[in-house]
């Protein structure tokens, strides 16, 4: 055996060893890194059944605890990766190590290395000029594009709409680009359909992005962990409250959480306490 193969062979063990999700304030992360959940998208069977994947963020982690929709949605996901810096660092210093894997990020990669400009691709949301403007970037010749009405959490029959084109349009993978949680709940509605394939992608914005709709932070401001900051920046109006309000909301979220692990050591050491005196 070569020497590139037994190193192969020891980080494939080497994953297998560790767990497989990793909890953290109120959310379990998938404990793979950002190259690792390419890979799997990428090598994911095309024709399999519908799944989903999130990427939970500070704002999402705090209206979790608040909004009761969020959680059954997120409990379905296929792969819940961590989209925020932030959150990476609160974790680190908690001694957690959850990867970053940006849903922006995401997005771009899998349109510049995995998926081909022949293949079909299904967007649900996003604008007209967005869909456009990716579509040239990439030379892609088989969108299939869905755009909602507004009000869309409260439209069960839109949401249906946009789960019966997921099935009508079958794709490797479907961008969910409605915000959330709208983009979960089409996801819900499309494994409830039971017909639908593919791999959905909550990924909010991302398109906008790609699209030149919006610019993303510098990659300096990006490792300074500064990103939340060029987008109220730019959106003052709009991002203000999820910012300035919200966001620090957080910090009670990792007072609960590490109250709770507290707890749970303690109590795991009081078993092995007892243990050993058996």
């Amino acid at each position: 055996m070569s020497i590139h193969a037994i190193a192969e062979t020891f980080d494939d063990q080497e994953r297998r060893s560790r767990p497989r999700h990793i909890w953290f304030l109120n959310s379990a992360f998938d404990n793979i890194d950002f190259p690792l959940a390419i890979q799997r998208l990428a090598e994911r069977d095309p024709i399999s059944p519908f799944a989903f994947v999130v990427t939970p963020n500070v704002d999402h982690l705090v209206r979790l605890r608040r909004d009761g929709i969020l959680a059954p949605l997120y409990a379905q996901a296929w792969l819940t990766v961590c989209d925020s810096r932030v959150l990476e660092l609160i974790a680190g210093l908690s001694g957690e190590d959850v990867a970053v894997t940006p849903g922006s990020d995401l997005t771009e990669a899998l349109f510049d290395n995995v998926i081909l400009r022949h293949e079909p691709v299904t967007i649900i949301g996003g604008s007209a000029d967005v869909i456009d403007a990716v579509k040239a970037r990439y030379g892609l010749v088989d969108v299939r594009w869905h755009e909602p009405p507004m009000g869309l959490r409260n439209n069960p029959e839109a949401v249906a709409d946009c789960a019966a084109f997921v099935a009508a349009n079958p794709s490797r993978f479907v961008f969910l680009c409605v915000g959330s949680p709208q983009q979960e709940m089409i996801a819900e509605a499309c494994l409830e359909r039971g017909d639908c394939t593919g791999i959905g992608l909550c990924v909010g914005a991302s398109l906008d992005f790609l699209g030149g709709k919006a610019r993303r932070a510098p990659k300096w401001i990006q490792n300074l962990r500064l990103e939340w900051l060029h987008r109220l920046a730019q959106e003052p109006k709009r991002m203000w409250k999820r910012y300035l309000i919200d966001g620090p909301k957080v910090a009670f979220l990792w007072w609960e959480w590490r109250k709770a692990r507290k707890k749970l050591r303690d109590f795991e050491k009081q078993l092995a306490e007892m243990s050993f005196k058996l």
